[in-house]
């Protein structure tokens, strides 16, 4: 008998589609795909999940929730109705493979799915991934924006550590890794997600340079004992700011924190509460509904 799974949709605007994607990326934890139906009046997106997981009544009340507050920034949402309906496994394949392409990071990482037969360039990192039941693929324009600060942030010939706050799939931890970063660190409060990344890690033979577990951001002591040169969170703005200050006790002096996640939006709140507390922006970006940083200590 052949693996059948959900499919689980939201048909929204073609204005609110990034930040849509977003609330349904972090409530399914994976990265849905987009595409637009002849008889839709906007994209629809799709999560996949297996034949043995539900959509609770949990997942409805936090898609209503995401769906209010990006509505809340200005952007029209429509209907934000759920459908769910079950797809055989060969479908769910070919979905994916139309919607995700190979990813190159400034010349120095190259992400791309299993199935395609691009290869690295000299010198240039290989990370494979491919999508599933747990969210990051590189695809996203915040998950770019972090990928692209790892690159930079590199001192070849250096000892550099890393922390990955929110791994999911643990993109940011395999490409730290890759490109030279150690010890890696990430941790995610889903048992699933660290399972997912712990397989991925082993499928691009970095799983020996990475510490991988389950952990809660908000737990975390504010007196942190080990610190790190580069620490990425790629979160909902609310949880950068009520945990402002035990991501800032993590961060190395002369350290970088990246912080993603972000609507544009809210970018000024989440600026402020962290150069309240003695950080300084030193580069942001923005893309479509979003924007990311990167912050150092002001002194």
């Amino acid at each position: 008998m052949k693996t059948a799974f959900r499919q689980v949709s939201l048909t929204t605007t073609d204005e609110a589609e990034e930040a849509v994607g977003w609330v349904l990326e972090k409530v399914f934890e994976q990265t849905p795909s987009v595409f637009t139906h002849p008889e839709k009046l906007g994209p629809i997106l799709s999560v996949y999940l297996s034949e043995k997981q539900t959509v609770t009544e949990a997942h409805r009340h936090a898609v209503q929730a995401g769906l209010k507050a990006v509505a809340e920034c200005g952007l029209t949402v429509g209907a934000g109705q759920l459908e769910v309906k079950r797809l055989r496994r060969e479908d769910w394949v070919d979905s994916w493979k139309r919607h995700f392409k190979p990813i190159d990071i400034k010349g120095k990482l190259l992400l791309k799915p299993s199935w395609r037969k691009e290869k690295a360039k000299p010198g240039q990192k290989l990370v494979i991934l491919d999508p599933g039941l747990s969210f990051g693929t590189g695809q996203h324009a915040t998950t770019k924006f972090c990928l692209r600060q790892l690159v930079a942030l590199r001192k070849v010939g250096q000892e550099q550590n890393m922390l990955d706050v929110g791994t999911g799939s643990g993109i940011l931890s395999i490409a730290a890794a890759k490109l030279g970063f150690r010890p890696v660190q990430g941790f995610d409060y889903d048992s699933e997600a660290v399972r997912v990344a712990r397989r991925n890690a082993v499928k691009n033979r970095v799983s020996d340079r990475l510490q991988l577990k389950i952990g809660d951001v908000t737990r975390l002591s504010l007196n942190a004992r080990m610190k790190h040169d580069v620490v990425c969170a790629n979160l909902f703005y609310d949880l950068l700011i009520a945990n402002s200050e035990r991501l800032i006790a993590r961060v190395k002096p002369g350290g970088a924190l990246v912080l993603a996640g972000i609507l544009d939006t809210q970018f000024a709140e989440v600026r402020a509460a962290f150069e309240a507390r003695g950080m300084r922006l030193f580069r942001t970006q923005g893309q479509g509904e979003w924007r990311s940083g990167r912050f150092v200590h002001a002194d």
